[in-house]
Order: C-alpha cells, then sequence, then structure tokens
C-alpha cells in the first residue's frame, strides 16, 4: 500500500492542508511531531499520532520529535476552560527528560532527530519576536479560535497574554523547522489544528513557501461515544510509574468488541492481512477475545518491550486463564503483588481476614464451606496452611497473593 492508502485504511486521516490525501506518496517530506512536557509521560491519547508517525517513517520520511521545553512554561490553552498553573524551569525539565526517554522507548530502532524549542527560544528578545512574528499574525484570526472566544465571552474564565500567545510560538517552532532543518509538515492530534495552522501561515508569508499540516482524528470509544484512553483510575499512562504495565495491559484487554478492529489498526504495526484476519474471529468467536489478548500484548511491547508484555500476559492468564499459578516466575510474582492484596505465610482463614477479603473469621469459614475459596486452582472446604507462593480465589474475580 501506498502512505496515503495505509494512514486512510487505518483511520489516521482527519484535517489536513492538502488538496487529497494521495499528495503524501508524491514526493518524500521531513515532518515534525510535537509534545508539551505538561506532565512527565505522554498518554495513550499520544500515542495515536506516535503510531501514524511509525508508517511515515516506514513510507521513508524523515522524523523530528520536538518535546516542548518552551511551550511548556506557557502550556497549552486549548480545551482547558480556565488559566493553567505555570510550571518552574525545574518540573518543565523533569517532564521533558521523561517525554525524551518515551520517545527513545517508542521509536526504538528507528532514526530520528530530536530537538527541544527552548534550544531556540531562550536566545530570542522579545522585541525582535514581536517584529519578526507578531507582525505577521492577525488578531482577528486568533480572536476567532473557539477556545478563544469561551474564555473571553460571558461567563468565561478569561485568558491571559501568555496563553494567548501559545499559537504563536508554536507557529514559530514550524518555521524554524522549516528554515534550519527543511520540515514542510507537522503532523499533530485533532486538538492542535489551530496552532498548527499558525505555523503554516508563518512559513507562507516569511518565506514565500508553502508547508503542511496532517492531524489524526479524536479516538472515540464507539461503546461509550467518550473520548477513548480512560480506565477508572483516569488516564491511562505510558510511564509505568502511573500506570503498571498490568493495568496497561488490562485496559486494553477489556477494550469493547465494538471498536477493537480499530484499536488493532491504530495502536498496532500488525499488517493488513493479520488485522483482517482477527475481525473475522472478532466477529466470528467473539468469546475468545483473540483480538483483544493481540492488541493487548502488541501494544504493551511496543511501549514497555517484549519481555514486560510477556509478565503481563503470564500473569493474566494465571489469573482468569488455565495457567497454573506454580508456572509464574519471581519477577511475575513481583508484578502481580502490585496488584492484588498479599499474605504473609499463613492458614486460608487468616489471609482472608487480614488483607481485609472478608471482615470476620466466621466469614471465611462460611465462604470455605460453600466451596467459593480456591488455592492454586483447586476448590478448599476446609481452614489449612497455605504454601507459599500460593494464589487465593474467592468468587470469580478477588484474589490474594500468599508470599
Amino acid at each position: 500500500m501506498t502512505l496515503s492508502e495505509e494512514l486512510t485504511w487505518r483511520g489516521f486521516v482527519n484535517q489536513m492542508t492538502f488538496a487529497d490525501i494521495s499528495d503524501l506518496d508524491t514526493e518524500l517530506r521531513t515532518f515534525y511531531w510535537g509534545v508539551d512536557p505538561s506532565a512527565d509521560s505522554m498518554t495513550i491519547g499520544h500515542l495515536a499520532p506516535a503510531m501514524m508517525i511509525r508508517h511515515f517513517i516506514n513510507h521513508g520520511y524523515k522524523p523530528i520529535l520536538l518535546v516542548g521545553g518552551a511551550t511548556g512554561m506557557i502550556g497549552d490553552p486549548d480545551g482547558k476552560k480556565q488559566e493553567r498553573d505555570l510550571k518552574t524551569p525545574e518540573e518543565v525539565q523533569h517532564n521533558v527528560d521523561g517525554l525524551v526517554a518515551q520517545y527513545k522507548q517508542i521509536f526504538d530502532g528507528e532514526t530520528f532527530d530530536l530537538v527541544n524549542n527552548m534550544d531556540w527560544f531562550k536566545d530570542i528578545g522579545y522585541l525582535d519576536f514581536l517584529r519578526t512574528i507578531g507582525k505577521n499574525v492577525s488578531l482577528t484570526q486568533m480572536l476567532d479560535r473557539e477556545f478563544v472566544q469561551s474564555r473571553v465571552g460571558e461567563g468565561g474564565a478569561g485568558i491571559s497574554y501568555a496563553e494567548f500567545s501559545y499559537s504563536l510560538i508554536q507557529g514559530y517552532d514550524f518555521l524554524h523547522l522549516f528554515r534550519e532543518k527543511g520540515a514542510t509538515l507537522q503532523i499533530a492530534g485533532a486538538d492542535q489544528w489551530g496552532n498548527s495552522i499558525a505555523g503554516v501561515s508563518l512559513i507562507r508569508k516569511l518565506e514565500s513557501a508553502e508547508a503542511y499540516v496532517l492531524t489524526t482524528p479524536l479516538i472515540v470509544n464507539k461503546s461509550t461515544g467518550v473520548k477513548f484512553g480512560k480506565s477508572e483510575e483516569g488516564a491511562v499512562w505510558l510511564d509505568e510509574a502511573k500506570t503498571s504495565v498490568f493495568k496497561f495491559y488490562q485496559f486494553w484487554l477489556n477494550t469493547d468488541d465494538i471498536g477493537v478492529v480499530d484499536y488493532l489498526k491504530i495502536y498496532t504495526l500488525l499488517p493488513r492481512e493479520e488485522i483482517e484476519r482477527l475481525t473475522v474471529t472478532a466477529t466470528s468467536q467473539p468469546e475468545e477475545r483473540e483480538a483483544q489478548k493481540v492488541l493487548a500484548y502488541e501494544v504493551t511491547k511496543l511501549v514497555h518491550g517484549e519481555a514486560r508484555a510477556e509478565q503481563a500476559r503470564n500473569v493474566t492468564a494465571a489469573l482468569f486463564g488455565d495457567t497454573p499459578f506454580e508456572q509464574l516466575l519471581d519477577i511475575e510474582l513481583d508484578m502481580l503483588a502490585l496488584e492484588i492484596p498479599v499474605a504473609t505465610s499463613s492458614s486460608l482463614v487468616n489471609a482472608l481476614v487480614s488483607t481485609g477479603v472478608v471482615s470476620s473469621n466466621g466469614e471465611a469459614r462460611r465462604l470455605i464451606d460453600s466451596g467459593a475459596v480456591s488455592v492454586n486452582g483447586q476448590k478448599r472446604y476446609d481452614d489449612c496452611d497455605v504454601p507459599v507462593p500460593s494464589l487465593i480465589k474467592k468468587g470469580k474475580n478477588t484474589f490474594i497473593l500468599v508470599k
């Protein structure tokens, strides 16, 4: 498939300044994608455009990955109902370091140019910026943006000059990368369309040249109609300190049948033939959830590496599948210990009570008598000393690890 066919089939094509998406196939370009350090980790919302970039790279485009050390000092106001709290330079740098590490993981094995917009903004004078950039940006166009209207209109929270000027800063990024590195295309999420267009306009006015923007669509959970990427705990982060590898794997494993094929197209690099095969099984044998299992493994492997994906898959199989608990390795037991209650060596009753799974010895004994408790897959009908390590299961979804 050509690049335009690949992007169209996978569902990546949204807003663009190209006359037609097939224009992507006429020449190889240098392009850039940027992430602001509003946190020290990306979420799976960032992962969608990152996956689109992988396809650009595979078709010969040259990538520039930008981390917004300068724009992070202000914060993108688009979509925000009120003014952001400014981060300290130390916080911004900490977040920059986290994003750089994730760029290197997601694009491991690929060649890319990594840049920080603080490197060129730190030496720009205020008057020079107003004369060269501010003079070439339409205030009317900036005021017409929807988020500005919502902030300055009746009942709005207002907007500072700093946040109002954010699109000028991002627009200058595109101009700088056009001049210094030959970038003629910006890839962005759907919410960055307005900021990206600012750069196209500056390049046209100051360089008499054409540059382009292509955005990914907002990924929507078809079952709920809301933005995809939230779990019960909140955002799904790429940093395992914020979303554990096990929870990350479980998020993808629990995706709905309606949307799983779309997620396979967007969030994995699997070839079309394999995704079409999984589409058939998702329809004919949905109870097997093969598509979700493949999705969970592939995305976890991409973000956390093959070894961690294997561990998450094995732990899941021990909890909910047919894999004997005894087959888990020590490192997999450590992963499991972060997710479920842990009891020290004790009797079955004590393990149930000490972890708070039941409230009393009497309740524990009643559950055991009724056959609702198992140890390492075997139902127990009396109290006993639990070997170490062991997995106690109450009902279908309540577990205790004995270590």
